[in-house]
């Protein structure tokens, strides 16, 4: 029996794909509170990765309980291989403070793409940070990685990475 406990949690361990994660809070934020999902930079070298990582995002806050979620405004429109700059975060955040958000959801895509070879595997990192938008002070930030097999995709990898960040988050 022992070696069949073993087995299930080695299997389950091998079929979760391979993750990393980091995490350091502070104080408890409160999900009752205006947050805002300000731009996502994208490090990747897959054209908007940062865009697609925040349209899930924006689901995974919802089911942590914050309610109160607006997406800031793009300041231009951009194209397939911008990136978003320091200066669209700056706006973003001025347009946080301006509508009265407390916090602020922000991060960064570094990895979103398939590997090379056979089975073309997943493989994503992605950080996310919670600014006090008042103060810029990080009141969360959480990164990790994470690698799926050649059947998985790489929007429901990342999806479960950031939902395994998104838990972290010490929510009151």
């Amino acid at each position: 029996m022992l070696w069949l406990a073993l087995f299930s949690i080695a299997l389950s361990t091998v079929l979760s794909g391979c993750a990393v994660t980091d995490v350091h809070r502070t104080e408890p934020l409160d999900r009752q509170v205006t947050w805002a999902l300000l731009p996502l930079a994208n490090h990747s070298e897959t054209p908007l990765a940062g865009q697609k990582a925040e349209a899930s995002l924006t689901t995974l806050l919802h089911q942590q309980g914050i309610r109160s979620l607006t997406q800031a405004p793009r300041t231009a429109p951009m194209g397939l291989l911008e990136l978003p700059s320091d200066q669209d975060y700056q706006a973003a955040l001025s347009w946080a403070q301006q509508q009265g958000v407390r916090y602020g959801v922000t991060g960064s895509v570094d990895e979103w793409q398939y590997k090379a070879g056979l089975d073309g595997e997943p493989a994503i990192g992605i950080s996310l940070r919670v600014v006090d938008v008042n103060s810029g002070e990080i009141m969360w930030s959480a990164s990790g990685a994470r690698t799926g097999w050649g059947f998985s995709t790489t929007s429901g990898v990342a999806q479960k990475l950031m939902a395994e960040l998104v838990a972290t988050l010490p929510l009151q």
